[in-house]
C-alpha cells in the first residue's frame, strides 16, 4: 500500500520536472511568446516612420514590396511594415504616425513572400490607408 503511494508521488514529481523540457509547455508558463513580440501581445501598435524601404520577394516571385520602418511609441522597439495596395506608399511620409496590426498568416510569423515582414500599416495619421488608396479620404496635412 505504502509501495504504490511513494512510485504515484515519484511519478508525479518526475513529470513536473520533465515538462519544462516541452518547448512548448516552456514558452507558455515563462511568456515568452509575449516577450519576443514587439506589439507585446495587443492587436496594434502606434509607431513613427523612420525611412520607406523596398523589400525583394522570396523565389520564385520577383517584386519589390514597399514597406516602411517603423519605431513603436510604446516600447522604441523597431519593426517593418507592409503597405497594402497599389500605390499606398505615396500615401506614407517620415515622420507620419502610423498603426499597425499584424499581417495575419502563420501565428505572427512572416507572411507569403515576404522576408522578415510580420505587420501591415492600416492607419496614416489617424486616417484608414485603405480609403486614401480607394480615393475616398485624403491625408491630413500635419
Amino acid at each position: 500500500m505504502a509501495r504504490g503511494l511513494y512510485t504515484a508521488r515519484k511519478l508525479k514529481n518526475n513529470r513536473q520536472k520533465f515538462r519544462w523540457n516541452d518547448r512548448y509547455f516552456k514558452k507558455r508558463i515563462l511568456d515568452l511568446k509575449k516577450k519576443s513580440d514587439p506589439l507585446e501581445g495587443s492587436a496594434q501598435g502606434r509607431g513613427i516612420v523612420l525611412e520607406k524601404v523596398g523589400i525583394e520577394a522570396k523565389q520564385p516571385n520577383s517584386a519589390i514590396r514597399k514597406c516602411v520602418k517603423v519605431q513603436l511609441i510604446k516600447n522604441g522597439r523597431q519593426i517593418t511594415a507592409f503597405a497594402v495596395g497599389n500605390g499606398a506608399i505615396n500615401f506614407i511620409d517620415e515622420h507620419d504616425e502610423v498603426l499597425v496590426e499584424g499581417i495575419g498568416g502563420r501565428m505572427g510569423r512572416s507572411y507569403g513572400d515576404l522576408p522578415g515582414v510580420r505587420f501591415k500599416v492600416i492607419k496614416v495619421n489617424n486616417v484608414s490607408l485603405n480609403e486614401m488608396v480607394a480615393g475616398r479620404k485624403e491625408k491630413p496635412i500635419r
